[in-house]
């Protein structure tokens, strides 16, 4: 398996059509993309249910952002576009989508290795390349998405760095979606806070 992993973004939709979007990290093993998502996962239960997702190609950070602080700053929704060959949709922005087929799913109580075969693969539009600033979003979202894992020493020494090319190259876009991830880092350690007064206040 080639241990390349390319950030993309999955939509999905369950048994009675409501959509799911959600950025993954996918393998390509020749013309199939492996998924590995941990569980629990929405992403993983519709595969399971439908046999199919939709592979989206963007360079819209605020999508990775958008979805990683939804728990904390609220859900967005993304518009979508129905899909060409399989029951299922697309984002709207993407420059290009891949529609799937599962093919195999090799069960893991942690995380399932599901294979997915090609469909239907349509270019939107040209990919001109990602800034700078476009990556550190990404790299942000993943750290936001393991904020419970983290030490806050490393979470700030992190987003410090990836600050710099943030201020160097980001475009409104990135701007917004930085500032979303600055937000949830906030009230995530708010809510901590919060919690170790209350425990404090319950233990006095």
């Amino acid at each position: 398996m080639n241990d390349q992993i390319f950030e993309t973004v999955v939509t999905t939709v369950d048994a009675g059509g409501q959509p799911h979007v959600a950025p993954m990290g996918v393998r390509y093993r020749g013309e199939q993309v492996i998924l590995m998502p941990f569980r629990p996962s929405t992403t993983l239960d519709n595969i399971a249910t439908t046999g199919h997702a939709v592979l989206n190609l963007v360079t819209d950070t605020r999508v990775f952002a958008g979805s990683v602080t939804a728990r904390l700053l609220g859900r967005r929704d993304w518009p979508l576009l129905p899909a060409e060959r399989i029951h299922g949709v697309r984002l709207a922005m993407a420059l290009g989508h891949v529609e799937l087929t599962l093919a195999h799913q090799s069960d893991d109580p942690e995380r399932p290795v599901l294979t997915l075969a090609r469909l239907h693969a349509v270019q939107h539009a040209p990919f001109i390349g990602f800034n700078r600033a476009q990556s550190a979003v990404i790299e942000g979202a993943v750290l936001v998405s393991r904020l419970g894992m983290l030490a806050p020493a490393k979470v700030d020494a992190e987003l410090a760095y990836l600050q710099i090319a943030i201020d160097k190259t980001a475009g409104a876009e990135e701007r917004e979606a930085w500032d979303w991830l600055l937000e949830a880092v906030a009230r995530h350690r708010a809510g901590d806070a919060a919690s170790a007064a209350s425990s404090k206040d319950a233990s006095a």
